[in-house]
């Protein structure tokens, strides 16, 4: 609650945290708050000779190339993005902590052989080696997902491989074992606590990522597949229609651009908070 109103008193990470919310609403409310089913395809969702809709009072935001709703598919596409963003993003973290902390406390062989694995992932081009699994995978909701937590969990491996191993020469662990306490506790009751607010800095500013990482991926044609909605394939959708009905790129890629900045300056507020380095500065 302390670092909440530490967030709500800073300008800019309050008007984050309010389009965060609302994104979030929205994403739950989608089947309420959508003025039209997203795979509704009216006879009167295009003109008369086969272009989309511009926004009017009926669709608030226009029709795509199908004459679907573009607001209630951006609705239905929220809880697609941000339900990768959060699983894909949890499954990066939790494998990065597992990792890096692994790979931190025991060092030695198990230590150089982990950090080498992820030095080697992260020599790879994470959008082309995410590119590759998605094709070979056959993408779907799950799969893109999967791919995603893939290719992110390698930079949370490095840091918090790090901070391990400095932990782990403290003085308070030295003791720990000298008391015979084993690994289990030691890690458990010592060691991540300390690797807590790291794992909520970079859980928070990788969901930026996430987004950002799906929506590209959906866009080259090797995310969520159509008909289900995302804000990456309503861009792909529609590109070909980027002069003629600019709607359908920019409102999508207006709502990607602000959800990627929110979390972004959440993020970087939240590491100024549990930091005790950044602590006090600026």
């Amino acid at each position: 609650m302390a670092a909440l109103k530490a967030m709500l008193r800073r300008p800019s990470t309050a008007l984050a945290l309010l389009v965060i919310a609302t994104v979030v609403v929205c994403a739950l409310a989608a089947p309420w708050l959508a003025p039209f089913p997203p795979d509704d395809q009216p006879f009167d969702g295009l003109s008369p000779d086969g272009a989309p809709l511009p926004p009017d009072a009926q669709h608030w935001l226009g029709t795509d190339t199908l004459g679907r709703d573009l607001l209630s598919r951006l609705l239905f596409g929220a809880r697609t993005s941000l339900l990768i963003g959060l699983v894909a993003n949890g499954a990066a973290v939790a494998i990065g902590m597992a990792v890096g902390t692994a790979a931190g406390y025991w060092g030695g062989f198990v230590g150089a052989t982990l950090m080498r694995f992820t030095d080697l992932m992260m020599a790879f081009p994470a959008l082309l080696l995410a590119i590759v699994l998605a094709a070979l995978l056959h993408p779907s909701l799950w799969i893109v997902a999967l791919v995603i937590a893939l290719v992110n969990w390698v930079q949370v491996a490095r840091i918090v491989y790090t901070e391990t191993r400095g932990l782990a020469e403290r003085d308070f662990i030295l003791a720990e074992r000298s008391l015979g306490a084993g690994t289990a506790r030691i890690v458990g009751r010592h060691i991540l606590p300390h690797l807590l607010p790291t794992a909520i800095v970079w859980g928070t500013l990788g969901i930026a990522t996430t987004v950002l990482l799906e929506a590209t991926l959906s866009f080259l044609g090797v995310g969520v597949q159509p008909p289900m909605p995302s804000w990456g394939n309503i861009i792909f959708e529609s590109q070909s229609y980027f002069q003629s009905a600019p709607w359908l790129v920019f409102c999508p890629g207006a709502v990607i651009l602000l959800t990627a900045l929110s979390f972004n300056l959440v993020g970087d507020a939240l590491r100024d908070l549990l930091d005790p380095l950044q602590r006090g500065r600026g």
